[in-house]
Formats: C-alpha cells, sequence, structure tokens
C-alpha cells in the first residue's frame, strides 16, 4: 500500500507492505512515521517500490472530492476527500418528524488502470470499502 505524500521535492508515495495483516492503530502509526520520513528524505530505495495500490487524501485540507491520477507502476489509487455533513432521508424514520437526519458523508473515488483492474473488480472493492467505511468496528483486529 502506499501513501500520498508531499514533500518539497514533489510528490512521493512511500509503501507500507503487508497492511492487511496490520490493526488500524498500527497503520496509523506507521504512516505518520513513513511520510516525517519521506518529507525529512530519509526513505530507504526499497520503501518507495513494490507498492501496487496508492490512497491520497486531500481531505485534511478542505479538498470534499477530487479525481486522483495513478502513478505508474501503480494499478489503482483512492481519492479521499474530507467527510462533511449533510442533510439526508432518515432510513430508521417513524413519522414526519423524523423523515430527515445529519450525516458525515466523505467522497472516495477509485482510479484503476484498467489494463491490470478489471470495472467490475473495482465495482466490488468499491462495495466493500463502503462496508468497512460505514461499520468501521469490521476493520478492529
Amino acid at each position: 500500500m502506499s501513501f500520498a505524500v508531499q514533500t518539497d521535492h514533489g510528490l512521493m508515495a512511500p509503501v507500507l507492505s503487508n497492511t492487511n495483516l496490520l490493526g488500524l492503530e498500527d497503520i496509523s502509526t506507521s504512516v505518520k512515521d513513513i511520510a516525517g520520513r519521506a518529507r525529512e528524505g530519509k526513505l530507504k530505495p526499497e520503501e518507495l517500490s513494490g507498492g501496487t495500490f496508492t490512497v491520497s487524501n486531500l481531505g485534511m485540507f478542505g479538498v470534499n472530492n477530487f479525481s486522483a491520477i495513478i502513478n505508474p507502476p501503480q494499478a489503482c489509487i483512492l481519492a479521499v476527500g474530507g467527510a462533511s455533513k449533510t442533510v439526508v432521508v432518515n432510513p430508521a424514520a417513524t413519522g414526519e418528524a423524523d423523515q430527515f437526519t445529519v450525516a458525515h458523508i466523505m467522497n472516495a473515488t477509485l482510479s484503476c488502470d484498467h489494463r491490470v483492474v478489471d470495472g467490475a473488480v473495482a465495482a466490488a472493492w468499491g462495495l466493500e470499502f463502503k462496508k468497512f467505511i460505514e461499520n468501521p468496528e469490521l476493520m478492529m483486529l
């Protein structure tokens, strides 16, 4: 898994290996560490190769929605925007007084190289991503 990091020398995408074996806290700590070392120019060459999927988060800069460009040889990049409060239909409404509620809505856009990842596979991945984002307790190890 690669993470887009802006540095004084341009955009870098350092790789965090075996994220599927890490819990959320370990991923968060590791991403902060590798991003800090990227900004300081202290990455090892092996930390810049081997990734296939990049995460780019501009939400922290107030960007709600964007499309990220795939960094070859990556197969996909996920563009994560910031969450904002939005009025939505309340699926648990019991009457007219509670038909609407406020929810936090976040936009995420997946860009894929279709030579590597078929669109149907990307759509299935998107459904799984949505499930985990809407139910974060499923990500706890």
